[in-house]
């Protein structure tokens, strides 16, 4: 039977041809690339409104075989991967009964160094960040069953500080939604109230160390996912400058508004955590800067605000959404930091409220569409490590799965589509542009007031939706208008920002947020400690 396919092969012609030549070089293998159809370059010609004919399409077709041989041999190059210093066991997937919150996505018991500032300390990891040998699914049946073969370069520095890694926590659907009920798990119910929501994506997070089962948390914040939960849960998170922290080997939205920071339910602990975080990581994340230098956060944290002037911003308040309760209780938390000797002032910036959040959607819809999807979570365009074997999961997904994703998702699909093929990319680059002049708006008010503040989130924890919901109705609560006016303008600046509890309010947390100027990271965690004193010791 084989003699007689490998005669037809000949008898056919081309592909035996192929067969026999490379059989004279050495073992046969699957080109990496193949050399594309006529029929395919047709259809690429017909997207560009190209009118080619069959002769020309040959012709470009013969001048294409000879450039996919680079496309082989990279394929056969190995390319350098962050290194994985610590061994670990790939661990387990928790029973309900053992994860009633459903906040853990998989359990683990990574140790590293004997010693280090965290030594001893326990870690919960956002889902999407790289743990090799770790199950990772971001939330979404889109990356299920993919298994990391590298460390993000923030989780070998929590090793190497001594920190151990207790598993990876809940996040939304590829962190599409600031509310806790679209990842594929299963919806993640409020520490405080279990009919409400823990707000997102970093929900698993913040709901871990709100339930004191980890000493400390990672967050990742593209719109304000770090200090929604935090302030919905009742802890503390802070997103770091854009930058200071390496986002290398986790799963992106846009290079310009990703961020990777630190939560706890302390401010020293945030503070201690960011110490072993920052830094430059050697050029793998484009985000930073190289001349990076961290300084010993926890060492400033003296309660001592005196010559310091906060300035509450005036529209961060009142807004459509807000509730009078959630006002009052943030401003008499910022006004009782003069009894640490700072000078509390209202301070107004116009452009926040509602044009901050406009110029945020107008970027982040397409940016993140064209990364997350187009871009297979990789995109183009930057220097620094591409994390290859997850982009083709997610390639994988998207051409298996991808009617399993969350309906917010499927409207940043369709909506980022609609865009590009009708708008091109004009009103990213204007969003992208727009920014320059909102980042002015408040570094001039931080010229003046070493910090503001304003509500994290504008209102009390939401009640978690039925499951019978409308696409509308889900995407409108997991999207929910109002969630993160306050938190997505400093996104697209890059400004530092922590949220702290502020207190109850019909036995709902309530979060306070700290913006201050950038790589002043010091003095944000430094008036959020300084308030944590004046709060805990009046509780």
């Amino acid at each position: 039977m084989l003699c007689s396919v490998a005669g037809l092969f000949r008898r056919l012609g081309g592909c035996g041809r192929v067969v026999v030549q490379r059989r004279r070089k050495g073992r046969y293998s699957a080109p990496a690339v193949r050399t594309p159809s006529l029929q395919q370059l047709a259809r690429a010609a017909a997207k560009f409104n190209l009118e080619l004919d069959q002769a020309e399409l040959q012709e470009f077709q013969n001048v294409m075989k000879g450039t996919l041989a680079s496309f082989q041999r990279v394929d056969q190059l190995v390319e350098p991967l962050p290194p994985v210093k610590w061994p670990r066991t790939p661990g387990w997937r928790p029973e309900r009964k053992d994860n009633p919150h459903n906040a853990w996505y998989w359990r683990t018991e990574i140790t590293g160094a004997p010693s280090g500032k965290l030594q001893g300390k326990t870690v919960a990891i956002k889902d999407n960040v790289a743990v090799a040998g770790v199950p990772m699914m971001c939330g979404s049946r889109i990356l299920e069953g993919y298994v990391p073969e590298y460390d993000a370069t923030i989780v070998t520095r929590i090793l190497d500080a001594g920190g151990v890694i207790k598993g990876k926590s809940v996040c939304e659907d590829l962190c599409m939604s600031g509310n806790s009920f679209t990842s594929a798990t299963g919806p993640v119910p409020n520490a405080h109230d279990s009919t409400r929501s823990s707000a997102g994506s970093s929900t698993g997070s913040a709901t871990l160390l709100a339930l004191k089962e980890v000493d400390l948390a990672i967050g990742g914040d593209q719109a304000g996912s770090i200090r929604m939960p935090a302030a919905w849960s009742g802890v503390v998170g802070h997103k770091p400058t854009h930058g200071l922290v390496p986002y290398t080997g986790c799963a992106p939205m846009d290079i310009t508004i990703d961020h990777i920071g630190p939560m706890a339910r302390t401010v020293a602990d945030t503070a201690l955590m960011l110490e072993v975080l920052a830094g430059y990581d050697g050029g793998l994340d484009p985000r930073q800067p190289p001349n990076l230098t961290v300084p010993e956060y926890t060492s400033q944290l003296t309660g001592d605000l005196s010559g310091t002037r906060v300035g509450l911003l005036k529209e961060g308040f009142g807004q459509e959404q807000s509730e009078p309760d959630v006002d009052d209780l943030v401003r008499e938390a910022a006004h009782r930091l003069t009894s640490a000797g700072a000078t509390v002032e209202e301070v107004s910036v116009p452009l926040h409220f509602p044009d901050g959040t406009h110029i945020y959607n107008a970027m982040n819809i397409q940016g993140s569409a064209q990364i997350m999807f187009k871009g297979n979570g990789v995109g183009v365009g930057w220097k620094g490590f591409y994390p290859t074997s997850m982009a083709d999961a997610l390639a994988r997904g998207y051409n298996s799965r991808v009617n399993d994703m969350s309906a917010t998702l499927k409207l940043l699909a369709l909506l980022g589509e609609y865009l590009d093929e009708n708008y091109g990319n004009r009103y990213y680059a204007k969003g992208q542009n727009l920014t320059r002049t909102l980042t002015k708006a408040y570094n001039e008010a931080l010229d003046k007031y070493g910090t503001l503040i304003m509500p994290t989130i504008p209102f009390k924890p939401l009640k978690l939706p039925d499951e019978n919901m409308s696409i509308s109705d889900v995407c409108r609560q997991a999207l929910r208008e109002g969630m993160i006016h306050n938190t997505c303008p400093f996104n697209v600046t890059g400004h530092p920002g922590l949220s702290i509890n502020a207190g109850f309010s019909q036995g709902l947390p309530v979060g306070m947020m700290i913006i201050g100027r950038h790589f002043d990271d010091a003095t944000v965690l430094r008036v959020a400690h300084a308030f944590e004193n004046i709060r805990d010791s009046n509780s």
